[in-house]
């Protein structure tokens, strides 16, 4: 690779990097080629990137961008990034679940959700945490409850109205 072209590969890794919120660094060694691309398509599915940058080319991006420096000693044997745009947990959520399937890989190595740098062991604990959407229904429903409380008080006081209606209309006809 010419000094150009690892320029390139830097420049294209640092603006990447840059836009995402979820960027997960994985072990991919000992997978199969049918593993990788089942893994690299689970990703697209969710519009997620998984991409492969040596780990020379990938430190100085991180270096050019600042404040990934724990990440460094991380960069080590074959290493495939997992870069996130909207949602930062979903890809755990895969992750976790491709590992199950497939003996644990890829291994996670460490991984950074808007910039907080967590543990690869760590995997379970934030494939757990709620996903954007999970947290936007939330919200909603949490605003709706009120609104559907008010229904179903005015509803109860008009179904008490004209149960008394009709209880007064029979004991009307029973005395006539």
């Amino acid at each position: 690779m010419t000094k150009d072209q690892k320029a390139a590969v830097i420049e294209k890794t640092k603006a990447r990097l840059q836009k995402a919120n979820g960027l997960y660094f994985a072990n991919f060694s000992g997978m199969t080629v049918a593993q990788a691309d089942d893994l690299r398509s689970e990703f697209y599915q969710i519009g997620v990137e998984y991409v492969v940058v040596k780990n020379t080319l990938l430190k100085r991006a991180l270096q050019d961008i600042g404040g990934y420096d724990e990440i460094f000693p991380h960069l080590v044997h074959q290493t495939g990034v997992v870069i996130s745009y909207d949602d930062p947990i979903q890809p755990a959520r895969v992750l976790e679940k491709f590992n199950k399937a497939n003996k644990d890989k890829p291994l996670l190595k460490v991984c950074v959700i808007d910039k907080q740098i967590f543990d690869g062991s760590r995997l379970s604990e934030i494939a757990a945490l709620p996903t954007h959407n999970d947290i936007i229904a939330s919200i909603l429903g949490s605003l709706n409850a009120p609104a559907q409380g008010i229904v179903g008080a005015i509803n109860a006081v008009i179904s008490g109205i004209v149960y008394a209606v009709d209880a007064i209309e029979k004991q009307k006809a029973q005395a006539a």
